[in-house]
């Protein structure tokens, strides 16, 4: 299953940061936080991505293509001409797709962008500015079990995301943007979606929470699978030195494969 990554935004009320890189590339203990929403994916077994890339687009092309070198031990042997020796290299099993969806482009068109890349194949969708310890295979394992056409992460908090109305089954009864001292179930990302979804997507200005998710909770096809964990977004300085000292502590509960690693 494909895993599409939405990192084309600006990340305005993080401009300390996104004035000179996209917001996904923001970095959390010395990585991009893009970079730790893709370490969790490839965790569970989703290792092919397709980013939707957009302002700075060039910076994560870059950052992929010189991957070694942020991530490994370099040697630079100038004793015979200049050799690059990778020491304690290891390997990703990922394929990466990176495409420019455009400056401007919505979210909703960002992804009917990629649709060539996706198919007509069941696919993963989440924002590149959050980073939440679900459980993704779970999370697909409920998608396949009531053969709606989509399913949203929801957390409880007191931010001001988009929110979920859900019955005591699952169902969402209806998906509205954010209103203010909302502490009821929010949009966490991390969604699986049919590809039939994306007929529900028009061009660049559509928008995938109101074009899409809206429709579908009032058609009955939006299912809910609830996360009592931890999530957090990246919308503020203090929202990343908060994960900042997370990682800093040890203390990063998103970050499974450290535990598959010891």
């Amino acid at each position: 299953m494909k895993v599409v990554l939405l990192a084309g935004g600006k990340g305005t009320r993080i401009t300390e940061e996104s004035i000179y890189r996209p917001k996904p590339m923001v970095e959390i203990g010395g990585k991009p936080i893009l970079w730790h929403i893709m370490k969790q994916y490839s965790h569970y077994g989703f290792n092919e991505f397709i980013i939707c890339a957009g302002y700075k687009q060039e910076y994560i092309k870059e950052w992929f293509d010189n991957y070694f070198l942020h991530v490994c031990d370099i040697t630079y042997d100038f004793t015979s001409g200049k050799n690059i020796i990778v020491n304690k290299s290891f390997i990703e099993p990922w394929k990466v797709t990176i495409i420019d969806t455009g400056q401007n482009t919505m979210t909703g068109g960002r992804v009917k962008r990629i649709r060539e890349y996706i198919g007509r194949e069941t696919f993963m969708l989440t924002y590149g500015d959050a980073v939440c310890d679900v459980n993704i295979f779970e999370l697909a394992t409920f998608h396949k079990s009531h053969g709606k056409m989509a399913t949203m992460t929801s957390v409880i908090q007191k931010q001001e995301k988009g929110v979920l109305d859900i019955n005591s089954v699952g169902f969402v009864r209806s998906f509205r943007e954010k209103q203010k001292d909302d502490g009821i179930p929010i949009n966490a990302g991390y969604m699986v979606l049919e590809p039939e979804v994306l007929d529900y997507l028009e061009d660049d200005q559509s928008v995938l929470e109101k074009d899409a998710l809206e429709r579908l909770a009032n058609e009955g096809q939006l299912m809910s699978f609830v996360h009592k964990g931890f999530w957090q977004c990246m919308d503020s300085m203090r929202e990343k030195e908060l994960l900042e000292n997370l990682v800093e502590q040890g203390k990063a509960p998103w970050m499974v494969w450290r535990e598959k690693n010891g």
